[in-house]
């Protein structure tokens, strides 16, 4: 298979820039404690994230992906879980390794770059910033930044009307399903880390048009010729 290299290279940051389920797990363990509820453990929580903070903390109400708890409950919770998070975005969350480099050699190639995420602008910005890639990102479209968000095109197709860039033109880099659903909704290719997060499950199965283990890997996909060089499977 082979994919042309994009003008545009939109990044996804839970899973995939940042290892940030610690600093979510503490927060959400904290959250139940408060709550008089049993914490639910970092592993639980790595396989949780990715929809949202509000989408998070409904699922660790109930131990469920797909939980609903009661309204009073994930209303109480709720302040009590962004309050701690505020306070609590780097402290233990990092860069995934390569994630420096693999940015500086796109950039190298003069490749416009963003980043697009479910994380509201009031988390995200400040994550950026003090993990010092804020300004890595001529563009970061936040969850709220818009009506929709991942897995719906529009954050996607926002980044790229920035940019003046076409879709066929882009590519989007994430960890998850929604990452791959957003980005054939929008006509990006899609290219994901091995490394993230989707809530468990092999990102293969997703059929992005390749997996790498380390950013750092992206642009040796690249040829000479103006395609990218992707091995089948």
């Amino acid at each position: 298979m082979t994919l042309k290299i994009p003008k545009m290279v939109l990044i996804d940051l839970d899973g995939t820039l940042v290892d940030s389920a610690p600093d979510l797990a503490y927060c959400v363990d904290e959250t139940l404690k408060h709550l008089g509820l049993p914490p639910q453990g970092l592993a639980r929580v790595r396989d949780w994230v990715g929809n949202g903070v509000e989408k998070l903390m409904r699922r660790a109400l109930t131990g469920d992906i797909d939980g609903e708890p009661d309204v009073a409950l994930l209303k109480r919770a709720m302040p009590v879980f962004l309050e701690l998070y505020e306070g609590n975005l780097a402290q233990r969350s990092h860069l995934f390794p390569g994630i420096r480099e693999g940015i500086a050699l796109l950039k190298a190639q003069g490749i416009a770059l963003g980043c697009v995420t479910n994380k509201i602008a009031r988390f995200t910005e400040p994550l950026l910033k003090q993990l010092g890639v804020r300004d890595a990102f001529a563009i970061v479209v936040s969850g709220d930044t818009l009506p929709q968000k991942k897995p719906h095109p529009a954050p996607l197709l926002h980044a790229a009307q920035f940019f003046n860039v076409a879709p066929h033109e882009s590519l989007m880099v994430g960890d998850s399903v929604h990452d791959v659903e957003a980005a054939r909704a929008a006509g990006f290719q899609v290219v994901c880390v091995s490394y993230g997060y989707n809530h468990g499950s092999d990102i293969r199965a997703a059929q992005p048009d390749a997996v790498i283990d380390s950013l750092l890997e992206l642009p040796k996909l690249f040829d000479a010729s103006g395609e990218w060089l992707v091995a089948s499977g």
